[in-house]
């Protein structure tokens, strides 16, 4: 267990390392494992940025292309980008970092970036949070990038009809006609995994230090 101090004590969280960890946490009746941005040697620096992008009707063409938008943006600031299906509504893009700078820092470079994506195409996207103002446009929500805050963990199980499963991707997946943000489930996992590798297994080896990009989105939007 770990521990990180509120105002009034401490939270203790499982820090999940082994397959007993894990079948532990089964036998609590965890479904659905949530993970910090950080690790528990630097708690205040993040070594991972995730953009969160949930739509708000059903046209999930227009989350894979704002999934697109957002990682062409980081891309050409520097950094390099994952993609995952949630299991639930959405898409999540992630930049892996090198854990060199605070989260108020890093959330607002990813708040930033969400800008300059929902202003190439303000009919199809937001940052607006508030539900009734984002009139049907996917929201790029960059929340999940702040101390304590959590993102759903991958390969992770959902609650849901179907047991949908939180499925890293090949880039090129995003053009399969049948994907969808709950497309994998419990039962097709396994054999994803058998036939092919982890999209994501070696994304620690692409982290990057936030400090270039920030300059040169500095630099973007001046």
């Amino acid at each position: 267990m770990s521990g990180w101090p509120r105002r009034r004590g401490t939270v203790e969280h499982p820090v999940v390392e082994r397959p007993e960890a894990l079948r532990w946490l089964a036998n609590q009746s965890c479904i659905t494992l949530h993970m910090w941005q950080s690790r528990r040697a630097r708690l205040d620096h993040p070594d991972r940025l995730v953009f969160d992008l949930d739509p708000s009707d059903g046209d999930f063409a227009v989350v894979r292309a704002t999934a697109r938008a957002t990682a062409g943006v980081l891309g050409d600031l520097g950094l390099a980008c994952y993609v995952q299906t949630t299991g639930s509504r959405g898409l999540h893009v992630v930049a892996p970092l090198r854990a060199d700078t605070d989260f108020d820092t890093a959330r607002q470079f990813a708040r930033d970036v969400s800008e300059v994506v929902a202003a190439d195409d303000p009919a199809h996207r937001t940052v607006e949070a508030r539900k009734d103002k984002r009139d049907g446009r996917v929201y790029l929500d960059i929340m999940r990038n702040a101390y304590a805050q959590t993102a759903v963990a991958p390969y992770s199980v959902r609650a849901r009809n179907g047991a949908p499963v939180a499925t890293p991707l090949e880039w090129d997946e995003l053009d399969a006609g049948r994907l969808r943000a709950d497309r994998f489930t419990i039962r097709d996992v396994p054999k994803r995994l058998a036939g092919q590798p982890d999209p994501w297994a070696h994304m620690s080896r692409h982290a990057r230090s936030l400090a270039g990009p920030l300059r040169r989105l500095a630099r973007l939007r001046a």
